[in-house]
């Protein structure tokens, strides 16, 4: 069955595509991503949009974007998100996957969205151990940095972390260790899938305030670290 994949350039959607490329069942012809339109970055990554361009390239498959306005109305993103599933579905594609693992309203919401359109959702990762996952990610040699942070959660000082083992033991108590609610968001720069590794420079940091998930929170911040494309890692 040929798939798209919700490709938000972290470790998540890379290690769901790791294992659907084990899975015969399933064949990932087509990458989708969200761009904020205003910056040309990756919605809630921050990162660059010639950043996910050159892993789509290293991927060797096509990429769709969605361009959407800073902090748009859920209305805009479902009008968005339907209309390029619509439009992949006319190109034999019958599924789309995504990397979430227990965020059982987020589930429900992706499955009935495809539902209205005739496409079936695929979670590769659903229900797996977060301890588990990063342990897997290392094995399995898929290399991410993280990118975002939600000062509620964690500090600043751990944006350009590596995501591996020996985060974990300086992760609080209190955030899941793939930042499944949010707490972190990362970029892949090496993958076994990759044609070959993405050299990147640590750039400034840069704090946002958005508005939280529920009104009555008010208002949350982020730490953004811009990754910028080089000829040597640092």
């Amino acid at each position: 069955m040929k798939t798209v994949l919700n490709w938000s350039s972290g470790k998540d959607a890379a290690m769901a595509y790791f294992l659907l490329q084990q899975n015969t069942q399933y064949e990932v012809v087509q990458l989708l991503t969200t761009i904020n339109k205003e910056n040309d970055r990756i919605v809630m990554h921050g990162v660059r949009e010639s950043l996910l361009e050159m892993q789509a390239t290293r991927m060797n498959l096509p990429l769709e974007k969605i361009y959407l306005p800073s902090s748009p109305a859920n209305e805009i993103y479902q009008m968005k998100m339907e209309s390029a599933l619509t439009k992949l579905k006319t190109q034999d594609i019958k599924a789309a996957v995504f990397g979430d693992l227990f965020l059982e309203d987020l589930k429900a919401y992706r499955e009935s969205q495809l539902a209205k359109i005739g496409m079936e959702a695929i979670f590769p990762l659903w229900k797996m151990n977060t301890t588990e996952l990063v342990r897997k990610l290392e094995a399995t040699g898929i290399e991410a940095i993280i990118v975002c942070v939600n000062e509620k959660c964690l500090g600043k000082e751990f944006l350009g972390r590596k995501v591996d083992l020996d985060l974990l033991d300086d992760l609080p108590a209190n955030v899941d260790p793939c930042g499944e609610n949010g707490e972190y968001h990362s970029f892949v720069y090496n993958a076994p899938f990759f044609s070959d590794p993405i050299r990147i420079h640590k750039g400034e940091i840069v704090y946002k305030k958005y508005p939280a998930a529920k009104e009555s929170d008010g208002t949350s911040g982020f730490y953004f670290l811009d990754l910028i494309a080089g000829n040597t890692s640092s």
